[in-house]
């Protein structure tokens, strides 16, 4: 029998995943230390409200969702591969997620 694994991740990876693809700005804080800092389309955003207000803007733009495809472990970072689609030329496109996590929380997140 043969089908696609399931892609293994870290909790608070596995709920960005779900929160992002759900467009659930408020659970985001469950996700990222209070400092977290992410990196996307040249731009970094620190701290949860900024990172709140990030999301918020990218999902009303693009209307996105996100399925992991693959995680690896480089060192002490997480990068997973997802395919992104939304409202976005070229969409689907597959995008690296960099996350380095502290405790049970992403310290930071670059994509790209």
């Amino acid at each position: 029998m043969k089908g696609t694994m399931p892609v293994r991740l870290p909790p608070p990876i596995a709920l960005y995943v779900e929160a992002e693809s759900a467009g659930d700005v408020e659970s985001l804080s469950e996700c990222f230390t209070p400092d977290a800092v992410v990196r996307d389309e040249r731009r970094t955003y620190e701290g949860l409200a900024a990172i709140k207000a990030w999301k918020a803007e990218t999902k009303r733009k693009y209307q996105h969702t996100v399925e992991p495809l693959a995680s690896a472990r480089e060192g002490d970072r997480i990068v997973v591969t997802c395919r992104l689609t939304g409202n976005f030329p070229g969409s689907p496109i597959e995008v690296r997620f960099v996350f380095t996590l502290s405790g049970d929380k992403i310290a930071t997140l670059e994509i790209g």
